[in-house]
């Protein structure tokens, strides 16, 4: 079964086909890989294991998917676009695939023209990280060809958000839920991080996780001021606080929480008094979740309470973000933004604080998406929890 809806996949295709019109484009050329993988998957539902590839989508006619031989096969049984061509820059270097049929960008170029496909002035997507080479490529392979950067459009695209896609959160933020119970379970003294992070992902994985938008967060003691620790073979010991998080997919969609809790089940005085500061911030900041305010009405809120507690030198990340194929993808919420929000958007509410002399660092996270007159959260059972003192 594969990962994409047929019905997005072609308003997607849609969308890319409206900005090409409008900046009067030949086509678009999408770039991806695993570590970024969202621009890529929202047109095939897909992405490649060891190789980097794109998609491109011409103004008219069908679009292709640009890989290495090891993706081709499987792009055909699991990609929405299965019209697949190999080039030597996605490749693993320096491997040989002497059955594979491997081409150049120059080659792509006269296979279009031979369709009726002339390309003058392509969009680019992804411009901050494509590899020099590939960009290198691409230019020789279409000379005289203008490349022109439409990543801010498209990605536009991905931050509103439709039932289907909200769908695919809320079954993710379900496995969260469950995932939040056994690794609270499996946290106790003299247990490895990684027993936890092994508790909170077998549940996602036994749910219908195919896959997860970070490493599963524990971070114990002074590790949790790490900002974003993944598990390791360090022993949780008594008395320390141990930062947690965890973020499946399904279809590509992820959901997450971040919680802060005492390894040994009682949090001390100072450790309650400070996360009662995050929760307070928190509340602060979910009632901001409201269409048409933007980062500096949402953030200004937590910032001035962090300010009265003396934690400002201790903020790292903006209080909120969006979510949707990364668990923290734009557009950010941060003291100096004016991107507004809308219905539909999934927000999450992250508070948090790093490099605290005695309690290191902590979280707190769950999500909400926004209605047409506030916002939703997606884990009332997490919603609940953190609207309340410890």
């Amino acid at each position: 079964m594969a990962y994409y809806n047929r019905n997005e996949t072609e308003k997607r295709l849609g969308g890319v086909r409206r900005i090409l019109a409008e900046k009067n484009l030949d086509a678009a050329f999408i770039y991806f890989d695993e570590l970024n993988v969202a621009n890529g998957w929202y047109l095939t539902g897909w992405c490649g294991q060891f190789e980097k590839g794109a998609v491109l989508v011409p103004g008219h006619g069908e679009p292709i998917l640009l890989g290495g031989p090891e993706s081709e096969p499987f792009a055909q049984m699991d990609a929405a676009i299965t019209k697949v061509r190999c080039f030597p820059v996605f490749m693993v270097p320096d491997e040989e695939y002497p059955n594979a049929t491997i081409i150049d960008f120059r080659q792509l170029n006269e296979e279009l023209k031979a369709e009726g496909t002339v390309l003058n002035r392509i969009g680019i997507v992804g411009t901050t990280t494509i590899p020099h080479q590939v960009y290198l490529d691409v230019a020789a392979g279409f000379p005289g060809v203008e490349l022109v950067d439409i990543t801010e459009e498209y990605e536009l695209m991905r931050a509103y958000k439709s039932d289907w896609e909200v769908e695919q959160a809320a079954r993710c933020v379900e496995l969260c839920d469950l995932a939040y119970d056994k690794m609270a379970d499996a946290i106790r003294p003299g247990a490895f991080e990684y027993e936890v992070a092994a508790a909170g992902e077998a549940v996602c994985r036994t749910g219908g996780a195919h896959s997860f938008a970070y490493a599963t967060i524990v971070g114990s003691g002074p590790r949790a001021k790490a900002v974003v620790p993944t598990a390791t073979n360090k022993r949780m010991e008594d008395g320390e606080l141990v930062m947690i998080g965890i973020a499946p997919r399904i279809n590509g969609y992820a959901g997450t929480f971040g919680d802060t809790v005492p390894v040994n089940g009682a949090y001390t005085q100072q450790q309650k008094d400070l996360l009662n500061y995050m929760r307070e911030t928190f509340r602060l900041t979910y009632g901001m979740l409201k269409p048409g305010m933007c980062g500096r009405q949402i953030d200004e809120p937590g910032r001035r309470y962090y300010e009265k507690h003396g934690l400002m030198e201790y903020i790292v990340c903006p209080f909120a973000h969006s979510m949707g194929l990364m668990e923290a993808e734009a557009p950010f919420f941060g003291p100096n933004g004016d991107f507004e929000l809308a219905p539909g958007m999934i927000v999450n509410v992250d508070v948090s604080f790093f490099g605290h002399p005695q309690l290191h660092g902590g979280r707190i996270e769950t999500c909400f998406v926004i209605t047409e007159d506030g916002s939703r959260p997606l884990s009332p059972k997490l919603f609940d929890y953190f609207m309340k003192d410890l």
